[in-house]
């Protein structure tokens, strides 16, 4: 059996060692969680025996909850699946909670501890097999009850239905918009499934706690995970958030308004108390503004004229709290046009590009005609102002000189000739050059070394040929 720690009570996982109606000791840190669950903060705090709570938490199939007496003084913890009294027979159930928070979670419901009924003891095998084979048969009869419903005609929809765990009696939630008379309807049940029939209606958004789903937010809804109450939800919630009154959006899975639009409603009444009423009117020189927009976060209002609504006109708060301080004086202000100030432009750099299709192609092609660009230059440079001192010389230039070993008087001749400085005026291939010329008296007309690698390196001759 499962230790209780996912949602249904026919789970396959279990937390122990092996699969008993003890539970898991330790499902508070497992890492497994079930709706609506309370986290016992104080599980590791052994109270005194004398003051210890004797009310357990018990869940049932969904987001069912009932506090329980322990009056045997079973030993229980979070995940023990034990046999709880009703009414007929009795049920079986999963602890959700133990120890003091019982007591706060009591209070907090307004569960009255006389009303409380008793724990008969843990689950026996019996029990359990009982149990799972009622919890098996739900779905078929959910489906059969749905085609019941429709050939009497009735305007109901049978959401949920829950067995208790003798299979004594069987529940049906169910949602609709009006009155339903199921007179008929309870004893066509009764007839087709054989045991005892409760029926009982649930509103939408209980309904889709039940059903559980994922929201709009891309996270598993609120009332099917931690939400137990539910506030009332206006259209006048989304008018002060400046939210666009569309059904739509607004509507959550349960076809309501988003309960999650009263969570910065607070946020927002705060900062809309430093402004203005919106249907502050401007009396100016032009004619009458009336406000059209308004923005929390930037703290500004936008203002049109009467007359010609197209043209809107942004101030601070701060701003327009002074022109109606001048209008209640009896004063006329500017138009809107020299009120408004101009707004500096500021130039934005997209340093991600996300927003560019092209933006790998356009870089490539940008390094590309760069380094083309650069190396140009860099070869223009080259050819005219001479290469620099690091680099090798041309193969060219180098046979062109002699060797100083063999003709020292070409360099004795250079050594008496000042050599010039580097100056744009006089490059240094022409000086080279200049030197060439004037040893090419002494230098032999045939290369030596041209002469030994032919000699060095004969060409191979190929024998198959």
């Amino acid at each position: 059996m499962s230790c209780g720690c996912k949602t249904s009570g026919d789970s396959a996982h279990s937390c122990g060692p092996k699969k008993t109606a003890n539970g898991c000791e330790n499902v508070n840190t497992c890492g497994n969680s079930y709706k609506l669950s309370v986290f016992d903060w104080l599980s590791n705090i052994n109270n005194p025996a004398p003051n210890r709570c004797d009310f357990v938490e018990v869940r049932f199939k969904n987001d069912r909850k009932s506090f329980y007496k322990n009056v045997n003084n079973i030993p229980l913890h979070i995940g023990s699946v034990v046999t709880v009294e009703s009414s007929p027979g009795h049920d079986v159930g999963v602890v959700s909670l133990t120890g003091e928070l019982v007591k706060i979670q009591m209070k907090k419901k307004k569960f009255s501890e006389e009303s409380a009924l008793k724990i008969y003891r843990q689950a026996n095998q019996k029990d359990l097999e009982v149990w799972q084979e009622a919890r098996k048969k739900e779905d078929s009869v959910k489906l059969e009850a749905r085609k019941i419903a429709q050939r009497l005609g009735l305007e109901m929809k049978v959401t949920d239905v829950e067995y208790q765990g003798d299979s004594s009696k069987v529940t049906f939630y169910y949602t609709a918009e009006n009155r339903v008379d199921f007179r008929q309807l309870i004893k066509d049940y009764a007839g087709a499934f054989r045991t005892k029939i409760d029926m009982k209606q649930i509103g939408f958004r209980q309904e889709a706690a039940k059903v559980g789903g994922i929201g709009s937010c891309g996270r598993e809804l609120c009332c099917s995970t931690w939400l137990t109450d539910f506030r009332s939800v206006n259209t006048n919630v989304a008018r002060y958030q400046q939210l666009s009154i569309n059904p739509q959006k607004l509507a959550g899975q349960c076809g309501k308004l988003k309960c999650c639009l009263n969570y910065e409603l607070d946020s927002y009444l705060d900062a809309l108390s430093n402004f203005p009423s919106s249907s502050t009117t401007l009396e100016t020189e032009k004619g009458k503004a009336f406000c059209i927009k308004i923005d929390v976060f930037k703290k500004k209002m936008w203002f049109a004229y009467v007359d010609s609504s197209m043209a809107w006109y942004d101030f601070d708060i701060d701003l327009v709290k002074k022109l109606i301080s001048k209008n209640k004086r009896g004063e006329k202000t500017l138009p809107l046009e020299d009120l408004k100030q101009p707004e500096t432009s500021t130039h934005t750099i997209d340093l991600i590009q996300e927003n560019n299709v092209d933006r790998f192609e356009k870089k490539n092609r940008g390094n590309r005609n760069r380094n083309n660009s650069q190396n140009k230059q860099n070869n223009n440079q080259q050819g005219q102002h001479g290469q620099p001192q690091g680099q090798k010389r041309n193969r060219s230039e180098r046979q062109e000189r002699p060797d100083r070993s063999e003709n020292p008087n070409a360099n004795a001749q250079s050594g008496n000739q000042p050599r010039p400085q580097k100056q744009h005026s006089q490059p240094k291939p022409q000086v080279e050059k200049a030197e060439g010329n004037a040893d090419a008296g002494s230098k032999p007309q045939n290369n030596p070394n041209k002469k030994k690698f032919k000699k060095k390196y004969p060409p191979k001759k190929d024998n198959n040929a």
